[in-house]
């Protein structure tokens, strides 16, 4: 599916998708030359910054306070299990704080071992019990499940999450039928927290292999391993994965109002460049597709002034 022709997407669609692409989110991993790949996003972009055992919470509130520095809002992904406790809780609220940080996007994360919080439920707790100063928090969610807890468990956690957050982000996800089938389940259930769709950008798998490598990134090394086939026909295709289809596939569900589709994350895997000029690329595309502005059309008497 993902090789094919995209199948044409209808007016709606291609005005919802633009609308995606205008403003998106960019995730960044704090690699020391994450800020040489951030010069090539769009100024005052919004950037969330994941978190990794390996490099610990320094490196992530590190790279957000020099984001901000430069213009960016940045949204620090907070690891639950990188968090030792209260006190240490308190003062990354107040780094942020002090960085003009508003936002977070709140993980339990992959670190092996863990201080007072086992997972993100538990850290969202504890954050409204002592208050903070985050205007917006984002949580994940998983469309095709987690790889660790069941359905049941994993949809009962984000039931609780979401009375505390402003919006989740779909995890890595190159299905479209599975998300789109994924969020109807929900908001049939009533749930009505704003989604923002989770999207690889303009990905290399021997790039994505390297950085799980350097970064501990458990769940992008164990979705490639386990779809060889698919990262066999990416190396086929000349290497390279674009999420044209993808987005196409889900554009008639981002154009649902009651989908609830309010923003685009694009995994960058620091591949900003190449991302950045596929997605002007593409919304140039979509912009050729949408009726001219009424002003900019011709009138019955003659060319339009």
């Amino acid at each position: 599916m993902l090789f094919r022709r995209p199948p044409t997407i209808s007016a709606s669609g291609t005005e919802a998708l633009a609308r995606l692409l205008s403003a998106p989110t960019f995730e960044l991993v704090p690699l020391k030359n994450a800020m040489d790949h951030a010069a090539f996003l769009p100024p005052g972009a919004r950037v969330s910054v994941t978190a990794s055992p390996i490099k610990g919470m320094e490196a992530t509130v590190a790279l957000c306070e020099q984001l901000q520095v430069a213009g960016f809002r940045a949204v620090p992904h907070v690891s639950a299990r990188m968090v030792r406790d209260r006190v240490h809780l308190r003062s990354l609220v107040a780094r942020l704080q002090g960085a003009g940080i508003d936002r977070a996007f709140i993980v339990g994360g992959d670190a092996k071992t863990h201080g007072s919080y086992a997972d993100g439920l538990s850290l969202l707790r504890e954050m409204n019990e002592i208050g903070h100063s985050l205007a917006e928090i984002g949580i994940p969610c998983y469309p095709q499940g987690h790889p660790f807890i069941g359905d049941g468990p994993l949809l009962d956690s984000l039931r609780e999450k979401a009375t505390y957050a402003s919006y989740m982000t779909t995890q890595l996800c190159f299905d479209p039928g599975a998300i789109a089938s994924w969020l109807a389940a929900r908001r049939s259930e009533g749930m009505s927290l704003p989604a923002h769709i989770g999207v690889p950008g303009v990905t290399d798998p021997y790039r994505l292999l390297a950085i799980s490598a350097r970064i501990g990134v458990v769940d992008t090394h164990r979705f490639l391993t386990k779809n060889i086939r698919f990262v066999a026909r990416l190396v086929r295709s000349g290497g390279f994965f674009k999420p044209d289809a993808l987005l196409e596939g889900l554009a008639s569900h981002v154009a649902e109002n009651g989908a609830g589709i309010s923003d685009l994350h694009l995994y960058t895997f620091n591949a900003v460049e190449p991302t950045e000029s596929w997605r002007r690329g593409y919304l140039a595309s979509l912009a050729r597709l949408l009726p001219a502005p009424a002003a900019a059309r011709p009138t019955a008497g003659g060319a339009a002034r």
